[in-house]
């Protein structure tokens, strides 16, 4: 338990009574949260908002307890105020559209009144899920990134065995494998780049993703020394667990540990405080800051208490 009285914890996340709790890393903070002996309280979803200048919120106390049959109770709705010794868990799931960034727009005014807000509401703006891996290029397989449907098939015929996704997926929506010559090649290009609009990323396919999408977890730039393991399943390519992949934690290797290390002070700097690494194989493939996961898989997996040492974390900030 914290020395001092705790503080207000304040969470903007997705409808929290259609979580998943057995697998919900926002749960897991909250639950660690309320250990410690801080006050919980949940933004009703599109509850953000700014009067006179300041940013606010809907809110209502919250408890949370792990049980399946009844995870979460809410008190009655109140209207704050964002200021000091507060702190933000912005844990709202893709897509980051427009909505999305107006939240931290209104985040970033909450930051500036004193609030804590986790992660960065610059950072979370700035830092495109698939696009912020290409910021370290030492890490990442040959990617390119176009709207041009020719760019892209030329990359694909230069590598063959290809990967394409939008840049605003989640949970692996939206990811095909094509190989050169295969006849449904224009048809998945007119839809992700929505003819030409919108772009798309095509990467040379890892054959490594058979030994698992491996999760690592960035906790203020330092990495956690157990990552999952993603695991496709059958005849899927894609590993992520919302496609059915299973999830296999193991240590670090050396080169998970170099990648991090690639990575960790930029993100560090930039207010990314919990980041999850997407890493197949020897390549960093994604920089997830909007609401990375795999706490509960690994905690249960190795006896972690993956939040737990966020908390720390987010504690020494206050502190300091």
């Amino acid at each position: 338990m914290p020395s001092k009285p705790g503080v207000d914890i304040v969470v903007v996340m997705d409808p929290i009574g259609s979580i998943k709790i057995a697998k919900d890393s926002t749960f897991a903070m909250l639950l660690e949260g309320q250990r410690r002996g801080h006050r919980l309280w949940y933004v009703r979803p599109g509850g953000l908002a700014v009067a006179g200048g300041q940013a606010q919120a809907t809110v209502a106390p919250l408890t949370v307890r792990d049980d399946p049959e009844g995870w979460y109770e809410l008190g009655d709705w109140s209207r704050w105020t964002f200021g000091p010794g507060q702190v933000v868990l912005m844990r709202k799931d893709p897509p980051v559209d427009t909505a999305y960034l107006n939240d931290t727009h209104i985040l970033g005014l909450a930051q500036r009144a004193g609030a804590l807000v986790v992660n960065d509401p610059q950072g979370l703006r700035d830092m495109n899920e698939k696009l912020a891996a290409l910021e370290f290029p030492q890490c990442v397989p040959p990617t390119v990134v176009s709207r041009e449907a020719a760019v892209l098939k030329a990359f694909l015929a230069e590598h063959g065995d290809t990967v394409l996704k939008p840049l605003d997926g989640m949970g692996g929506r939206s990811i095909f494998r094509v190989r050169a010559g295969d006849p449904n090649t224009n048809v998945i290009l007119e839809t992700l780049t929505a003819g030409g609009r919108d772009l798309a990323m095509a990467q040379r396919y890892l054959p490594e993703i058979t030994e698992g999408d491996k999760r690592i977890l960035l906790i203020d730039g330092i990495p956690v020394d157990y990552c999952l393991a993603r695991i496709p399943q059958g005849d899927e390519f894609r590993g992520n667990l919302a496609a059915g992949g299973k999830g296999r934690g193991q240590p670090l290797s050396e080169r998970d540990r170099w990648i991090a290390a690639q990575v960790g002070p930029e993100l560090k700097r930039r207010g990314m405080v919990f980041v999850g690494l997407d890493v197949i194989g020897d390549y960093l493939t994604e920089v997830n800051v909007t609401s990375p996961t795999c706490i509960r898989e690994l905690d249960a997996q190795f006896g972690l208490n993956i939040a737990g040492l966020l908390f720390d974390c987010i504690e020494q900030k206050l502190a300091a």
